[in-house]
């Protein structure tokens, strides 16, 4: 047995690990230079000045390229091969690209054995046959006869005229990018073609079209560079493999995941995104499953189990849509059975229970004696609405994300420039505005990946997901309070005919619960992204009964409290120094110090507190 001294030692150290958690061990509530920082800037494509828009909290481990930026670095790479060999940059060119554009890798393999790189690559040091001037020669390919000065020959000397070159060069161009790695058309020859000769032989359409293959080799044959997977997007990223995090946010304002190319998916792993991505292409697009009840697609099958029953006679899946128990097949079938225990009706009457139960069915149910069919048919159900549960919330976070992007953007080209003209403020001033935007629109990303990561929670793992859903809980109480404040309570600043004598404060309590609601989904992010590691039974219990000494309740109640929560989801109490303001016990909001009731989280101020 444990005491009542230690079980309250117990929770006071549960408390104190759970405050550490929302508070990410800052010393203070929130700095007023943390509400300048954003994750990411929403960017406007127009801006001159794009490029030092884009900012982080964290440091950037990736580097944004455009095609200018791939095509200096593409030349600085085959000059500094060109250079070092003391081979045109044209061999450079075909050695960097047979290497994927290591230049390490073509230092290490040069030098080491000239001759075997030369081979097989195909850059040949003399010609296979002599290239003589002044006489006439035939073609390899037509073999009709031609001056010399209407032959060519790559390094190897074999002799096609202009127009078999053009017309060989152009195929390759047209089946896609394995014109760069074009050989000699004599088929016992493997001298490579250079992009020297491509240029003067084939038209300028041609000629662009490799240029493009070869640019985007570039990105694509190098392990370290990818392209934004973004839908229209032309720029590249350069990333520092290794190096923490995989998200990645380019320049388009698109976040995805450097490892899968998915859209940021942070806490949930690559892995499980897979995992849920397959899932929901099996299942969320069919949601009404009575359209499709006879399709034969195994992703399905699940849902036909869960929501009929076969046909004792024809055996087609069959949807009960009336109280009554007497199903009758549809034609030419026809067939008359009771939905309970799949017997024929016609040995069913009074004497089995009549039109809306059937005591052999419940009585074999009572006994124990459940048909495997039926049992199925429950797993499959009770799978289903688990399912059914998760997805929706994460489509509808998915779905908020997309408004308040949209709202993002109106923000910044419309309704910014009318409320600076009305609060008379410059639009320098309003940049609080924006920043709140912006971590919505991240939370609502992290919000709905946690329910991804939720499904895929074992559920023997019962303290980890009673734990899990109390943080699930407080993420989405305090989203809101934020996402309120800066959608619904603007609005009066926005309507306002002039300036209004409280807009500084809320600028204070906009920046205050943007940079609160921040440091909350960090820490989130970072406790899912460990597993909930440190969680254990009596762990998990403790803070459990830690959040309902707050008045926290249950997870159900703690996601659908709105602005007058009181839900704690910052750091301990901590006082501060600043004279004329008092730090909220709960949420360590800085008060001025006539209010009684905090700002931030609507607690009412503690006794020890008062002045």
């Amino acid at each position: 047995m444990v005491s009542e001294d230690e079980f309250d030692m117990q929770d006071a150290a549960a408390e104190s690990a759970e405050d550490d958690f929302y508070s990410g061990g800052e010393e203070d509530g929130f700095d007023s230079d943390d509400a300048d920082v954003a994750d990411y800037e929403f960017i406007d494509n127009d801006s001159d000045d794009s490029d030092d828009l884009i900012s982080h909290r964290y440091q950037q481990n990736y580097t944004i390229l455009s095609e200018g930026d791939i095509r200096q670095r593409q030349d600085d790479d085959i000059m500094r091969i060109a250079t070092v060999l003391s081979i045109s940059k044209v061999a450079a060119s075909i050695l960097l690209r047979y290497y994927n554009w290591s230049v390490s890798k073509v230092h290490d393999e040069w030098f080491a054995d000239e001759e075997k790189v030369r081979r097989a690559v195909g850059l040949l040091e003399e010609p296979v046959v002599p290239f003589p001037d002044g006489r006439d020669m035939t073609c390899g390919i037509c073999f009709e006869t031609y001056p010399s000065d209407r032959l060519r020959a790559a390094v190897c000397g074999h002799p096609f005229c202009n127009s078999c070159w053009a017309g060989y060069i152009s195929t390759a161009i047209n089946d896609g990018p394995g014109c760069l790695v074009l050989r000699c058309p004599d088929p016992s020859c493997n001298a490579a073609v250079g992009q020297d000769m491509i240029n003067v032989l084939t038209s300028n359409e041609d000629s662009d079209r490799y240029s493009r293959y070869f640019i985007r080799s570039y990105i694509e044959d190098n392990r370290k560079t990818k392209w934004c997977p973004a839908p229209g997007c032309d720029y590249a990223v350069d990333f520092i493999v290794g190096s923490g995090s995989y998200d990645v946010i380019c320049r388009c304002a698109y976040s995805f995941c450097w490892n899968c190319t998915e859209e940021a998916h942070r806490p949930v792993d690559c892995a499980t995104v897979a995992k849920w991505i397959l899932k929901n292409s099996a299942e969320s697009e069919n949601m009404n499953w009575q359209k499709v009840f006879m399709s034969p697609v195994n992703g399905f099958r699940s849902r036909i189990l869960a929501n009929s029953k076969p046909c004792p006679k024809c055996k087609r899946p069959i949807e009960k849509n009336q109280g009554c128990m007497h199903i009758t097949c549809t034609p030419p079938c026809k067939f008359e059975f009771c939905w309970l225990c799949l017997g024929a009706w016609s040995d069913h009457g009074e004497r089995t229970g009549g039109f809306y139960a059937c005591n052999r069915y419940e009585t074999a149910k009572q006994e124990g004696v459940y048909d495997e069919a039926e049992k199925r048919r429950e797993m499959a159900k009770n799978s289903l609405e688990r399912y059914t549960h998760y997805y929706e919330r994460w489509a509808t976070n998915q779905t908020s994300r997309q408004k308040a992007l949209a709202d993002l953007q109106q923000m910044q080209n419309v309704h910014l420039e009318k409320l600076s003209d009305i609060q008379c403020q410059p639009e320098s001033q309003l940049k609080f505005i924006i920043e709140a935007w912006l971590q919505i629109v991240e939370c609502r990303r992290v919000l709905k990946w946690t329910y991804a990561y939720g499904y895929y929670l074992p559920e023997h793992e019962h303290a980890k997901r009673l734990f899990f859903e109390y943080l699930q809980g407080e993420a989405e109480s305090g989203l809101e309070r934020l996402h309120q404040c800066a959608e619904k309570e603007l609005q009066i600043y926005l309507n306002a005919e002039g300036p209004s004598k409280d807009f500084n404060e809320f600028r204070t309590k906009l920046a205050g619960l943007t940079s609160v609601t921040r440091n909350y989904f960090e820490n989130l992010v970072r406790a899912l992204e460990n597993g909930l590691s440190d969680v254990d039974s009596h762990g998990a219990c403790s803070r459990m009964a830690s959040s309902k000494s707050l008045g926290g309740g249950s997870s159900r109640a703690r996601a659908g409290r709105g602005k007058g929560s009181t839900s704690r989801s910052s750091g301990p109490s901590r006082n501060i120094d600043e004279p004329g303001h008092w730090s909220c016990e709960y949420c360590t909001f800085a008060n001025i110090k006539p209010a009684t009731i905090c700002a931030m989280c609507q607690h009412r101020r503690c006794s020890k507190e008062d002045p």
